[in-house]
């Protein structure tokens, strides 16, 4: 009775233990047909494979190359106007450099900058500065034509037109007053052993540089290049030009005045050219040029 009742118990048991396995089962499989499931991907009509990343290189190439031409049509524009540019700013460096030196050939004829020894002069030297100062060089017949045409509004001497024909002869006769000059004043500074140039001042100062052109203008170093002497080769020639010049001036005519007359503007005219040269440099620079 007791065995049975315990056989009883465990069959059960057992039948219990199974249904719930299978319920267990069943619900399982439920859920999982319950779960939608994901939908496929879709696939494009043509599928193309994915570019590698050695594909990606050129192709960034292609599109900067398709950049290019427009940047490089810049880089070259950019590249022509810079060159012009400099180009334009070496032409007018040239120009005033040229502008710098300009008194030297022009004006001022040939004198010692500041700074440079002064080394006494071979007859050679004297020779080819004679010209320069006289025939070979523009600056003399600008000098000239300066003084024709004061004669020219002083109406000096009267005898001679007003016009052209009388500008003609007053320049003529400057000429001819100035070779002569000229031609004396070398011939006594040589045999003086005297210096035939003007020598820019070592000091500094406007009043001091002034003081330097002006007496230049009446003494001169002799061969020492140290000692100063009175500049009596200057002076004898213009008053010896201005005698000479009354050989083809109208009369009446007085031989002593016109070569008094002459070392006076020998003492005025030469007075002012050395004060050009003292501060020519000084013009230049502030005109824009750059010494060398």
């Amino acid at each position: 009775m007791g065995t049975g009742r315990y056989g009883r118990g465990l069959s059960i048991g057992l039948r219990l233990i199974v249904l719930a396995i299978v319920l267990a089962t069943a619900g399982g499989s439920a859920r999982a047909q319950d779960e939608p499931s994901p939908p496929p991907a879709a696939q494009p009509a043509n599928p193309q494979p994915e570019p590698s990343s050695k594909d990606e290189k050129p192709a960034q190439e292609k599109k900067d190359e398709g950049s290019n031409p427009a940047q490089q049509a810049a880089e070259k524009t950019k590249d022509v106007t810079l060159g012009a540019a400099q180009a334009t700013k070496n032409a007018g460096e040239a120009a005033l450099v040229k502008a710098r030196d300009w008194e030297s050939g022009w004006f001022a004829g040939v004198y010692v900058e500041r700074g440079r020894p002064l080394v006494s002069m071979t007859a050679q030297q004297r020779r080819e500065i004679y010209l320069q100062q006289t025939l070979t060089t523009p600056g003399p017949y600008l000098k000239r034509m300066f003084a024709a045409s004061f004669d020219q509004m002083r109406g000096v001497p009267w005898q001679w037109d007003d016009g052209w024909a009388g500008y003609a002869e007053r320049f003529a006769s400057r000429e001819g007053q100035f070779i002569a000059a000229n031609s004396l004043a070398a011939l006594g500074n040589a045999a003086l052993r005297y210096e035939p140039r003007y020598d820019q001042c070592r000091c500094r100062g406007f009043w001091p540089r002034t003081r330097h052109a002006i007496m230049r203008n009446f003494v001169t170093y002799n061969q020492s290049e140290r000692e100063l002497r009175p500049q009596w080769g200057l002076y004898g020639g213009s008053f010896g030009g201005g005698m000479i010049s009354t050989a083809w001036k109208p009369h009446p005519r007085n031989v002593f005045a016109e070569g008094g007359r002459a070392a006076a503007e020998q003492g005025g005219f030469g007075a002012l050219l050395n004060l050009f040269i003292e501060f020519s440099t000084d013009i230049n620079r502030k005109m824009g040029a750059k010494r060398r």
